[in-house]
């Protein structure tokens, strides 16, 4: 059973006029004529949601029959490891922040989780939990009340919404949290999908046949084929070279003659 509520990521407790708004907000991104974040399956199964939760008789049908549905949310246990060396520890922080996280978003007015709750989401025990609980109450991520419930606070909250594109550990538990993808899910992984793959092998080269008839400029000036028929301009310089001199040779005579003429 879909869980709508979880995935517009609202309280079960929202009020119709919520629900509208959270629809039109979505329906505007999933839409398959977005060019940016379309998605036409997400957008249908958005719209059997608003269906269904927009009608007060299908909601409640539909609230009693998931009511009545055991939890089947996997651990996540079963996609993550808590226990490697390295990572396991980085692993469980992201696990519990993921978990406060959904609770956070789905239900503001009461955000508070108990460890015995986390246990079970996480698949993992919580007396291995201590130094993990410490780290994220110390960062300010995370509050611990006297009743030993967690809850996620805004600095938690701004490092998931600004680590999870970074983080695959986070964004994979966030985005397989309930069973279902979130609309944030999807839309991280799609950006992620669609990266350019780099092509495999030689990369062939793209050959524009004009470009590649076409000659520079200085084959033009130099191709003899061209000049057929057109006055060579190296030797009309050259003869007017010629003529300047000739002419000079004129001036210089005329005067002499004018000086004889003189004496």
């Amino acid at each position: 059973m879909v869980d709508y509520y979880e995935f517009l990521q609202i309280s079960p407790n929202a009020d119709s006029d919520t629900i509208h708004r959270v629809y039109r907000f979505l329906a505007a991104r999933l839409h398959p004529d977005n060019p940016e974040s379309g998605d036409a399956e997400m957008f249908q199964l958005l719209k059997a949601a608003y269906d269904v939760l927009s009608n007060p008789t299908t909601r409640a049908d539909y609230d009693a029959k998931r009511k009545s549905e055991p939890d089947q949310h996997n651990p996540y246990s079963e996609q993550v490891d808590f226990m490697d060396s390295l990572d396991g520890e980085l692993n469980r922080r992201l696990a519990v922040l993921a978990v406060l996280y959904y609770r956070r978003r789905t239900n503001p007015h009461m955000p508070e989780v108990g460890l015995g709750e986390i246990e079970t989401r996480m698949g993992f025990p919580r007396d291995y939990l201590d130094f993990t609980i410490w780290y994220l109450n110390k960062k300010g991520y995370v509050t611990k009340g006297d009743n030993a419930q967690l809850a996620l606070t805004a600095d938690g909250v701004d490092f998931i919404e600004t680590q999870r594109g970074n983080l695959p550990v986070l964004n994979k538990l966030l985005t397989s949290g309930g069973g279902i993808p979130t609309v944030e899910g999807a839309r991280v992984n799609r950006q992620q999908t669609q990266q350019p793959v780099p092509p495999k092998g030689p990369v062939p080269l793209k050959v524009d046949a004009a470009r590649n008839d076409r000659r520079s400029d200085q084959d033009r000036r130099n191709d003899p084929e061209r000049r057929v028929g057109l006055p060579d301009l190296r030797v009309v310089k050259i003869e007017r070279r010629r003529g300047g001199t000739d002419r000079r040779a004129e001036k210089g005579e005329r005067r002499q003659e004018g000086r004889r003429a003189v004496d």
